[in-house]
C-alpha cells in the first residue's frame, strides 16, 4: 500500500539523515519528492529509497532538494533596509554586543549580509552571528566564503569592495566579515537551541513544515531570545498566531519579545 510504503521511507530516511518528514506537510512533500522519483524512474518510495543508498551523489542531491537551499545577500532588499536602518540600530542602544542566530543559513549569503551591516554600524563591537544549517555541503561552502558576481547582486559595489576581495571570476568574503560568523550543522526539529539571542533569523526555512512542527519551532525561538530580542521571518511566514506565543508586533515580518 501506498501509506505503508510511504511510512517506512519516512523511517528509512530518519534513520540515514535525521530529517523527521512528520514534521513536513505530508501532500507537499509526496509531491516534491515522487516528482524526483518520476526522473530516475523510479515507482515506489523504499524503491526511491535503496537507489538513495547505491548513489551518494543522487543522495546528497535528494538532501539539497529536500532542504531547499535557496539564499541570497540582503534577500528582499527593502526588508533588510528595515533591519538596517531600525532594528539594529535599537538593538545596539540596549547592548553594544549583539548575539545573533541565522537559522538555516545555507550558503552563507544572510550571515554575511548581517556581518557587513554590524561592521558598518558598530565596528568596534565583538559581535557573535551563529550560523547554523542542515546540510553539511552547504555549510561547507558557506565557510569558504567565495561567491560568483551574480550572486552578489543585492550588494552596492562600495560594499563589495569593501568586504570582498577578487578571487579568479568571484569574489571572496574577507577575514574581518568571516570573524564575525560561525558556522555549527543543527537540525531545527531535533538539536537544542542555545539561548540569549539579541536577534534571531528564520527566513523561507519552514514553508514544508506542519503546523504543529512551525507552531513548536516559533515557540522554541521565543525562549532563545533574550527579553527585547526580534525574531525576523520570511515574506510568505506571517506568524498568525504570534500573540499567542508571546511575541509583540515589531514590523510586517519582524516580532518581538517583550522587555
Amino acid at each position: 500500500m501506498v501509506q505503508d510504503d510511504w511510512e517506512i521511507f519516512k523511517q528509512q530516511l530518519f534513520a540515514k539523515s535525521s530529517i523527521d518528514l512528520n514534521q513536513y506537510k505530508p501532500a507537499q512533500m509526496q509531491r516534491r519528492i515522487t516528482n524526483l522519483m518520476n526522473r530516475h524512474g523510479v515507482a515506489t518510495f523504499t524503491a526511491f529509497f535503496k537507489l538513495l543508498e547505491k548513489d551518494a551523489k543522487l543522495y546528497k542531491d535528494f538532501i539539497d532538494y529536500l532542504t531547499i537551499n535557496v539564499t541570497e545577500f540582503f534577500r528582499t532588499p527593502e526588508k533588510f533596509v528595515e533591519l538596517e536602518d531600525k532594528v539594529i540600530p535599537e538593538l545596539l542602544k540596549r547592548s553594544p554586543y549583539l548575539n545573533i542566530w541565522s537559522a538555516g543559513c545555507s550558503t552563507g549569503a544572510e550571515p554575511y549580509s548581517l556581518a557587513m551591516i554590524l561592521l558598518d554600524r558598530a565596528p568596534s563591537a565583538r559581535h557573535r552571528i551563529l550560523a547554523t544549517d542542515l546540510d553539511i555541503e552547504m555549510l561547507a561552502k558557506a565557510k569558504q566564503g567565495v561567491y560568483t558576481a551574480g550572486e552578489l547582486k543585492n550588494i552596492p559595489p562600495a560594499r563589495i569592495a569593501k568586504y570582498f576581495a577578487a578571487k579568479g571570476d568571484s569574489r571572496a568574503v574577507k577575514d574581518e566579515v568571516k570573524a564575525l560568523v560561525e558556522f555549527q550543522r543543527h537540525n531545527l526539529l531535533l538539536d537544542r537551541f542555545e539561548t540569549g539571542f539579541d536577534l534571531i533569523l528564520c527566513r523561507n526555512v519552514v514553508i514544508y513544515f506542519t503546523e504543529e512542527a512551525k507552531d513548536a519551532l516559533y515557540r522554541r525561538f521565543f525562549t532563545a531570545l533574550k527579553p527585547g530580542g526580534v525574531f525576523f521571518v520570511g515574506g510568505t511566514e506571517a506568524i498568525l498566531n504570534f500573540r499567542d506565543i508571546g511575541f509583540q508586533h515589531y514590523l510586517p515580518f519582524f516580532y518581538r519579545k517583550p522587555l
